[in-house]
């Protein structure tokens, strides 16, 4: 039986065409990269978001999400993992038409905003490395169903 707090999450459920944009690190200024993400049910209580990045000449490179909940503690968590070996944990939240992820490590702030709509998720990553009083754009990440 389906969670029902985490059913909320379907409709994330799918191939998505994602874009990265207006990222600081790529050059020249207006790159834009492509990719790939599927989001996917794993039982009956958690989603696993693969994407994939560049080729066709770029660095390709790959992450993925798992999303689940801790019921006890009424809340949605991520736990994120890419092709650096890099691991980290993230509190989520998701109203349907917002969509959050944050962390606050002793490494670094991050954090993920994102506009959900039936087709399209508008997103964008933001890192502090001052314990969270000042935050620079990452990158703009855009989802369309494929």
């Amino acid at each position: 039986m389906r969670n029902s707090e985490m059913a909320r999450l379907g409709g994330l459920v799918g191939e998505w065409t994602t874009t990265i944009s207006d990222a600081w690190f790529l050059e020249p200024p207006g790159t834009e990269v492509p990719g790939t993400t599927t989001v996917e049910w794993l039982g009956e209580s958690l989603l696993v978001v693969r994407s994939e990045f560049g080729g066709g000449g770029r660095a390709r490179s790959e992450m993925s999400l798992v999303l689940g909940r801790s019921d006890a503690n009424d809340r949605f968590v991520a736990l994120y993992q890419d092709d650096r070996g890099v691991c980290r944990e993230f509190a989520m939240t998701f109203d349907g038409g917002r969509w959050t992820l944050a962390r606050a490590d002793p490494d670094l702030h991050q954090r993920f905003i994102a506009d959900v709509e039936e087709d399209r998720i508008l997103g964008r990553w933001e890192a502090s490395e001052d314990g969270g009083r000042s935050w620079r754009k990452d990158f703009d990440l855009t989802h369309e169903r494929a």
